[in-house]
């Protein structure tokens, strides 16, 4: 099977369909047909190049004089059955397919030699809002082209999940096969789509059914050999040993095609060993930790830290140097080692430490060890304060709801959002998230850790094991301001603890240090590790610090100092312009003007994530990026070429920003109503506001019998 799977691409976008007996049927369309090569010209006698090339380009005043003239109408049908909504259809002539069909355009009329319908032509160029139009229409979408394929599938070739979840809403079966067998979720597969076998997976596709050779989704997705998509699929419960009707099960298809190295380390994320079969853990007690992985790795590397921690500092502190350093390194390592052994066994989300609560545990060790002896009553006094406020902000920010946005009550819900985002001409991925299936309100993004949509998402925090959102981000600025006096104060104990005259009986002398640092060294070594690993904790916080008070006072998130800033305006993606570059919705600003090469919707989306090297990702860990864009002012919300003419639509001011932020009637001392916030004074929910601030501003000054100017501060 899979030596035969070929990549070449027919005219629909797909690869060339295998059929049963393992070859490649011809495609029945050449690309030349696709890109309008063979439109007539205009010295021809016949009235076609007039009409085909106006639908194309989508002149609807010359389209209406030609039907005015009656040599043709909306039916016309050249020679191989393409009618005039076919080229309007493939182009994303908004307008001019609505001409079209209010004139009497036959809406299920096949054509070409794939023998498709104007909707498959939509389709196939990923023209959502045409497709929505046509659907709205009575066009049928499970009408099928002369190799087999209906819009669902034809949808699939492109990868395009806005298209699929718009198919999917209006109720197509999600397992609805091809003439050769093959589900929407085995061309994903094949094709190496990860979001859109996640996509059929969640909408319930099976991964249990086979085509007419007997292959499943697994065997497909092991040609393409994408590990996110057999990885997804063996999550979900695809049969590891099934046989296609020659016998071949995925290892041995993985052998032919080599993807082996895909399919063992999906089965080794999946915890399977190179056979496909359930690795067991090595050590005691494995039974229980195989009912519940998730909590039992949550808190096995939560907890393990803190005891981590305590053997390296007794360690350091009480064997003789040439002995504490080797031993704390072997001790490390060591629990470095044993970890990663258990990681092995952990869901696969949870296989790497910076995806675990092993960073909160770490700062949850700290906070259990500390401890003084002072006697010094007010120092006391104000360190337990501060020590306290910190412990309660800290938890507070673990187990509080960061700001969720809600979900839908179900498909006709979603469906009505779907229906009103195209209506709005904002059915995208910046105003929809195709994993929450909602409508993502202004300044919220899905985090992947936490799988849901968070209002006002400041940034997900591995120290606090959480997202830092609407809800807890005043909690989690609480949380640091805390912190760093009870430090201080910390370091203030220890100067007077080693200050009295207990430390005069300690011995002076050690190898390297002076003698009255050593006399403070003998004197209580643990101490004085202890301290100095709390001093260094003032690193990462005041980075942490001085990045969130300058973002507070400009009323901007982590993620939109990096990133830049949403502020609820059309977003320029290409299913949204016509072939000519002209939008589709027609209230839009640059309607009539084609965007030039410097306004290329794609290029604002094409960006690619690069590999992060082990001191990036702790330098992403510990804010030393943040604070670096911050401080040199380069973030992409403020070191833009464009910086002096966008503004920040959230901003009120310095004054008011913090006011805003800090003065809301929220309780400090408990949970917020989810959503909950302030901007200019007024009360806002940001799991709701879906509009831009300017809007919102006239919304208000409307109720206040007037109208204000929207005021921001320079980005």
């Amino acid at each position: 099977m899979a030596q035969n799977v070929q990549q070449d691409v027919g005219l629909n976008g797909a690869p060339i369909q295998p059929s049963s007996k393992g070859s490649a049927a011809a495609p029945k369309l050449n690309s030349e047909d696709m890109e309008m090569g063979r439109l007539p010209t205009s010295d021809e006698s016949s009235p076609e190049p007039d009409v085909m090339q106006l639908a194309r380009v989508g002149d609807i005043p010359a389209m209406k004089k030609l039907f005015e003239a009656g040599d043709v109408d909306a039916t016309y049908t050249d020679n191989d059955g393409i009618t005039p909504l076919h080229w309007a259809a493939i182009n994303n002539q908004f307008a001019m397919c609505k001409f079209l069909i209010e004139n009497g355009a036959d809406i299920n009329k096949k054509g070409g030699d794939s023998v498709a319908t104007p909707l498959q032509w939509a389709a196939q160029r990923s023209n959502y809002y045409t497709v929505n139009l046509l659907l709205q229409h009575g066009a049928d979408p499970l009408i099928t082209d002369s190799q087999g394929y209906n819009t669902l599938h034809i949808s699939t070739f492109n990868g395009n999940v806005l298209l699929i979840v718009l198919l999917l809403h209006q109720g197509i079966p999600v397992d609805v096969a091809d003439a050769y067998g093959h589900t929407g979720l085995m061309w994903a597969a094949y094709k190496g789509f990860p979001q859109c076998v996640d996509l059929f997976l969640r909408w319930g596709a099976s991964v249990h059914a086979v085509d007419e050779q007997g292959f499943t989704a697994l065997h497909w997705a092991l040609v393409k050999g994408s590990p996110q998509c057999i990885l997804k699929l063996i999550e979900y419960g695809s049969d590891r040993f099934a046989k296609t009707a020659t016998g071949k099960t995925p290892a041995i298809t993985a052998q032919d095609l080599n993807t082996v190295s895909a399919w063992h380390r999906a089965l080794k994320e999946c915890g399977y060993d190179a056979n496909g079969y359930p690795v067991t853990p090595w050590w005691p007690g494995s039974s229980f930790f195989l009912k519940d992985k998730r909590g039992f790795m949550n808190k096995f590397l939560f907890l393990l830290p803190t005891a981590l921690l305590f053997i390296e500092l007794f360690v350091l502190a009480y064997l003789p140097i040439v002995l504490s350093i080797p031993v704390a390194f072997l001790v490390g390592f060591g629990v470095q080692w044993v970890t990663n052994q258990v990681l092995q066994y952990a869901p696969p989300d949870m296989r790497h430490l910076h995806r675990t609560p092993w960073l909160a545990g770490i700062f949850a060790g700290s906070l259990f060890w500390v401890d003084t002896y002072s006697d010094h009553g007010l120092l006391n006094l104000l360190f337990l304060t501060f020590y306290g406020l910190t412990t309660y902000f800290y938890a507070t920010c673990m187990v509080f709801d960061p700001g969720f946005v809600p979900k839908l009550n179900g498909i006709a819900e979603q469906k009505a959002v779907i229906d009103e985002l195209l209506g709005m001409w904002k059915f995208d991925e910046s105003n929809f998230c195709v994993t929450c299936m909602i409508r993502t309100p202004l300044r919220s993004k899905h985090c992947k850790r936490c799988q849901r949509c968070v209002a006002k998402h400041d940034h997900h925090c591995p120290w606090v094991n959480n997202c830092v959102g609407v809800n807890n981000h005043r909690h989690f600025f609480l949380y640091l301001i805390t912190l760093t006096i009870g430090i201080l104060a910390f370091g203030w104990l220890l100067y007077h603890y080693f200050s009295s005259e207990n430390t005069e009986s300690a011995s002076r002398e050690c190898l390297v240090l002076a003698e009255s640092l050593c006399q403070v060294l003998n004197y209580d070594p643990y101490m004085v590790l202890l301290g100095i690993w709390a001093s260094l904790q003032l690193t990462w916080v005041g980075m942490l610090l001085f990045v969130q008070f300058i973002q507070v006072a400009r009323a901007m998130t982590t993620y939109e100092n990096m990133y830049g800033i949403q502020d609820g305006s059309a977003s320029a993606i290409v299913s949204a312009f016509t072939s000519t570059g002209a939008p589709l919705d027609p209230n839009h600003p640059d309607a009539g003007v084609p965007p030039s090469a410097a306004d290329d919707p794609l290029g604002a989306r094409g960006g690619h994530h690069k590999h992060r090297g082990f001191l990036k990702q702790w330098g992403r860990l510990l804010g030393v990026d943040t604070f670096i864009e911050t401080a040199t002012g380069r973030g992409a919300a403020t070191g833009s070429k464009k910086s002096h003419k966008k503004r920040n639509p959230y901003s009120r001011g310095y004054l008011q920003n913090c006011r805003d932020f800090w003065c809301d009637p929220a309780p400090v001392f408990g949970r917020r109503e989810t959503g909950d916030a302030m901007l200019g004074g007024q009360k806002i929910n940001y799991t709701e506001i879906y509009e831009s601030p300017a809007a919102m501003e006239m919304n208000l000054g409307r109720r206040r019998g007037g109208y204000e100017a929207v005021s921001g501060e320079a980005v």
